[in-house]
């Protein structure tokens, strides 16, 4: 894996996000150098789930999203899970962050459900990526080509359709971020 010794990126999560795509990227983020940041909803705990549906693990926020600048990061991941990004892009504040992250083109991955906050954030038109199945139609209808590929990257965008994408999704994430200004 490529070396992003103290490079400083973001995992936008919240209650509901699916356990193991908040922590495989993040264990392999840390293992690659990067210094890794939860950012939140709100200060505290987020729930992670297991398939949706089963409580897993909780996880400590180390900032909440409406103090949180794009321009403090050098990337964002958006992990999935049905509930976790349904409530990030009805956020205010989170959409503001990502779409930072978009509008600065700085390097975004995102994982199942994670695009619908890409969605919201206007960083998807004209771009080809993939997720979780049920989302090709909304991303379609905003303006992107959606594929079912394990892993897609388009320019600074990466993207994966589920868990058991995330060996070529982690990897591609220390590529994407180590090559990034």
């Amino acid at each position: 894996m490529s070396d992003i010794k103290g490079r400083r990126i973001a995992i936008l999560a919240t209650d509901g996000v699916e356990q193991v795509e908040l922590t495989e990227p993040m264990r392999a983020l840390t293992d690659a150098g990067a210094v890794v940041t939860l950012v939140s909803l709100a200060a505290g705990q987020i729930q992670a789930m297991k398939e949706d549906v089963h409580a897993a693990d909780t996880f400590a926020v180390d900032v909440v999203v409406s103090e949180a600048r794009s321009d403090a990061f050098d990337g964002l991941v958006l992990p999935g899970g049905t509930t976790n990004p349904d409530k990030l892009r009805m956020d205010a504040n989170a959409v503001a962050f990502v779409k930072g992250f978009v509008e600065s083109d700085k390097p975004i991955a995102a994982i199942c459900h994670g695009p619908w906050t890409l969605i919201e954030a206007g960083g998807v038109r004209g771009r080809t990526l993939t997720s979780w199945p049920s989302l090709q139609t909304d991303l379609r209808n905003a303006g992107a080509t959606w594929v079912d590929e394990t892993m897609v990257r388009d320019g600074k965008l990466v993207t994966s359709r589920n868990p058991k994408d995330l060996p070529a999704f982690c990897t591609a994430i220390v590529t994407l971020f180590s090559e990034a200004a």
